[in-house]
């Protein structure tokens, strides 16, 4: 078997690691046998502490790039973990033969730790490090496979990792496959179903699992009393070791054991979150991209001043959307953050009612996510009706929808539009009990999405997946602040299932041809109808959410070369305005532009309709259809529904 002497890094052949501030020359390749190395010796200790240190500081300085550019990111999760990553890589170098040697994350926001290791290995220079989530830099807020050089597997959504590591062991059952798991990622319910598998094929998988007592809004030992992460697994017939995560001499000997065990095993590893950070230990704030003051003071305290130099000076030249500020029609605009403003709408609608009567009539229920879905405004004024819940999107929303079964009682659940998918079966179950649900799904679309593909929201249309006859499920999207409230404000005691769809990026007010704000002032928002933005005479783009600012300026421009085109926003997705059949089918074209996938959207559908009424203009549609390009605004770019390509697509259909 390999040496488990420490040895230098052999400069990581092929490794490049200039122009990057934090030395990773410093990183000592160890090879360490868990099977034969009962305790660490005091040179493999000392290796490990020293590449403990290389690789924290590394982070904190690269994820700080990313707070610097405006592209964000995460700290803490791939901090936090380092100190079990460091051993397993010395165990992967020693027993290559014993294990499936990829890093296996269920939580994809510690994407840093993949990023990190991708440079070790040689596969990609140091210095890209510093473009940390920028657009088509390679570097997504997730893993993703194929998008990365180094990136060996796709994390997907938090808590899906663990029962694709199970089929991996079954195809490699002489190896030990190794999941990083985390308190956060442990509570969705796939990870439960898991440990039942695991533990019924006695599966080679080892989960580590940080437990830092930290989420997105809170501490779980808070919002979830009774929730254990060793209790739950023990219950499910795991072996389970607990051990504090900051001390080597009892790291060690535990992850030692857990490989030297045969079947599924968990290390669950108690710290708090970023452990030593100044200002962030402990803290929920710790879980993002490290504030660039306090990365400067934690990496001045280390004597990194070249890095220091870096985040105060060229880390902050952020891209730009090259357009920004020339939209046409919304130009000069006042812009709203819809995902914010629903939580805002449904506390004026909850402070009109007695307290008595709002507590048996509403119940607000969070996922985690509740400063993303704008829920935490309703927590801080209402909250005798909001449910602070953790991790699990389905049982939520069935809890919302068990909840609404009565009439006159309405649950609210929101959470990212993503996870839509996740909640498909129960959206049907509480279709068939007759509910009444008001479904907020943020971060729908691609805009904005540095988190990429797993978190792209395309697929809303699975939310009306019932038949004809079911509970009514209506699908809203509002153009802007405006019709965001009206929308609220209108459908909050409807019956059935309503989802109101709202993006990550802050949105313009739409303007009139007078440049007054179109959907301001004496404006009525009406269900089921569409707004005509502008009118024409050649044809029609029909589009709705942050697409529709995009095309709006579209249209101007092509009305401005003489194209004759109007535009329609739809925010009642699922819905057919008559009068806007007649509308578009009485000219020669139709294209729809959308930021929703372009096989299930909007678009694979209002072609037919149009047909069903004996329209057949020139139909096209532009919708999401390639993997993401990282960033922000870039996705726009990338996925052809910027105004050039929508001007473009328009002019070779007129």
């Amino acid at each position: 078997s390999p040496p488990e002497a420490v040895t230098r890094a052999s400069s990581a052949k092929m490794a490049n690691f200039s122009g990057f501030e934090i030395d990773l020359n410093k990183y000592q390749k160890v090879a360490i046998n868990p099977f034969t190395t009962e305790a660490l010796t005091p040179d493999q200790a000392a290796a490990v502490q020293n590449n403990i240190e290389v690789c924290r500081d590394a982070i904190i300085f690269f994820t700080a790039c990313g707070s610097a550019s405006g592209y964000g990111g995460h700290t803490g999760g791939a901090y936090d973990t380092v100190p079990e990553v460091v051993l397993l890589d010395a165990f992967f170098r020693a027993c290559p033969d014993k294990f499936v040697p990829i890093l296996f994350d269920e939580a994809g926001h510690r994407v840093a730790t993949q990023y990190l290791f991708a440079v070790l290995d040689g596969k990609m220079p140091a210095a890209e490090l510093k473009r940390y989530r920028v657009g088509h830099a390679n570097l997504p807020g997730h893993p993703e496979l194929h998008c990365t050089p180094g990136v060996k597997f796709s994390s997907g959504r938090l808590g899906h990792m663990w029962p694709f590591v199970n089929g991996v062991a079954m195809a490699n059952p002489t190896k030990i496959s190794i999941c990083l798991g985390s308190d956060g990622s442990q509570q969705e319910g796939d990870d439960y179903e898991a440990a039942i598998l695991a533990v019924a094929q006695d599966l080679p998988v080892k989960l580590i699992i940080d437990d830092n007592d930290v989420t997105i809004a809170g501490h779980p030992s808070q919002y979830l009393k009774g929730y254990d992460v060793a209790k739950k697994l023990e219950g499910q017939g795991m072996k389970v070791a607990v051990v504090a995560g900051e001390a080597l001499e009892g790291l060690y000997p535990a992850m030692r054991n857990c490989m030297v065990h045969s079947g599924p095993y968990a290390v669950v590893i108690r710290r708090k979150m970023c452990p030593g950070i100044e200002g962030v230990e402990g803290q929920c704030g710790g879980h993002d991209a490290i504030a660039v003051a306090k990365a400067v003071t934690y990496l001045t305290n280390k004597g990194h001043t070249a890095a220091v130099q870096w985040l105060e000076g060229d880390a902050k030249k952020a891209e730009k959307d090259p357009q920004a500020g020339d939209y046409l029609g919304t130009k000069g605009s006042k812009v709203g953050a819809n995902r914010a403003l629903f939580g805002e709408c449904v506390v004026k609608i909850l402070e009109g009612m007695s307290k008595e009567d709002r507590k048996n009539k509403v119940m607000v229920i969070d996922s985690d996510l509740e400063g993303s879905t704008g829920l935490k405004s309703i927590h801080q004024k209402c909250p005798d009706v909001f449910v602070q819940s953790g991790i699990m999107e389905r049982g939520n929303f069935s809890a919302a929808a068990g909840f609404g079964m009565e009439k006159g009682r309405v649950g609210v659940f929101s959470t990212f539009a993503a996870f839509l998918e996740m909640c498909v079966s129960e959206i049907t179950m509480a279709r068939l009990n007759y509910s009444n649900v008001l479904c907020h799904f943020s971060h729908s679309g691609v805009d904005d999405m540095a988190d990429n593909t797993c978190h792209f929201g395309i697929n809303n249309f699975f939310a009306d997946n019932g038949l004809d006859e079911h509970h009514p499920s209506q699908l809203y999207y509002p153009a802007d602040f405006h019709q965001l409230e009206q929308c609220v404000n209108t459908i909050f005691w409807d019956e059935g299932i309503r989802f109101v769809f709202t993006t990550r990026s802050k949105l313009p007010a739409i303007q009139a041809e007078d440049g007054s704000e179109l959907f301001g002032g004496s404006y009525k928002w009406t269900k089921g109808k569409d707004d005509v933005v502008r009118k024409g005479t050649k044809g029609y783009v029909v589009s709705f959410g942050d697409a529709l600012y995009r095309a709006l300026d579209a249209v101007e421009r092509l009305r401005a070369e003489g194209h004759d085109v109007g535009l329609i926003n739809k925010s009642h997705l699922n819905a057919v305005d008559e009068e806007t059949m007649k509308l578009i089918g009485g000219t020669g074209m139709c294209l729809v532009v959308e930021s929703l996938g372009r096989k299930t959207g909007l678009g694979i559908r209002f072609g037919t309709w149009l047909l069903e009424r004996g329209f057949s203009p020139k139909y096209g549609y532009i919708g999401v259809t390639k993997e993401g390009s990282g960033g922000l605004f870039e996705h726009a770019y990338h996925q052809g529904y910027d105004s050039k390509s929508i001007q473009a697509k328009a002019k070779s259909m007129l």
